[in-house]
């Protein structure tokens, strides 16, 4: 492990209120997410999944704690500096695609690219090269409603890697879909994390646990366990 991890997060805490009532989310997360690793996160419904990738994607800030991005910290960013951050540093995969249907399937992937200011016709090479990279080259000209579920995943799959971010979160990737083309969704974000970047998954799915380096269940908002998974066959590794 190296002396700076890619993300660092010390004594975390989140509370949200709910009525009357606080209810803490997220109790003292210690955690360290390492370039190159694909990382699942599991855990029952309210065990505070959701919110820590929220905290990981500086979608949301801790009430307490802190939060490094490559030894800065990033838990108390104001709003413009979080946006700025999402944009940059981070791709996001999300269950439902969020694909815009007016739009091909190059020009969804090249959305974040237009946001940051560069022109349609400029950011096409680099949008076609990720299409290429996940095995939609072909699909390039098509809109969603022209798409299966897989080949959609594949399209928000590229475009959360256009601006080349470091780290990529993606929540329930393979939740609208079936089993088969699942697989080959995680199999892409596994080369994703071989090539350098840092993956990390939220998932109800146990059979997409098989294609992490790591599994980290969430129960109550702490960490109930930290494994690496073992690539001889042998089982996991507690880390």
């Amino acid at each position: 492990m190296s002396d700076t991890a890619m993300l660092e997060l010390t004594d975390i805490v989140k509370d949200y209120r709910i009525g009357t009532q606080s209810v803490r989310a997220l109790d003292r997360i210690d955690l360290r997410i390492e370039a190159g690793d694909f990382t699942s996160i599991i855990g029952p419904s309210g065990s505070g999944k959701s919110t820590l990738l929220h905290l990981l994607g500086a979608l949301d800030s801790p009430d307490s704690g802190s939060i490094r991005f490559r030894g800065q910290e990033i838990g108390a960013l104001d709003e413009q500096r979080q946006s700025e951050f999402r944009r940059h540093q981070v791709g996001f995969v999300f269950q439902f695609f969020n694909l815009l249907p007016t739009l091909t399937a190059w020009e969804n992937v090249a959305i974040p690219k237009l946001l940051d200011g560069t022109g349609l016709r400029k950011a096409k090479p680099r949008a076609m090269e990720l299409l290429e990279r996940v095995g939609l080259a072909d699909r390039a000209a098509h809109r969603p409603a022209e798409l299966s579920g897989g080949q959609m995943q594949r399209v928000a799959v590229a475009r959360a890697l256009i601006m080349d971010p470091p780290l990529i979160l993606a929540d329930e990737p393979t939740g609208n879909l079936d089993s088969k083309t699942g697989a080959a969704i995680l199999e892409l974000l596994g080369d994703i994390a071989r090539n350098g970047n840092a993956v990390v998954m939220v998932t109800h799915d146990m059979g997409a646990v098989e294609y992490s380096d790591r599994v980290i269940t969430l129960r109550d908002g702490r960490i109930g366990s930290d494994d690496r998974v073992d690539r001889t066959g042998a089982g996991s590794v507690h880390a």
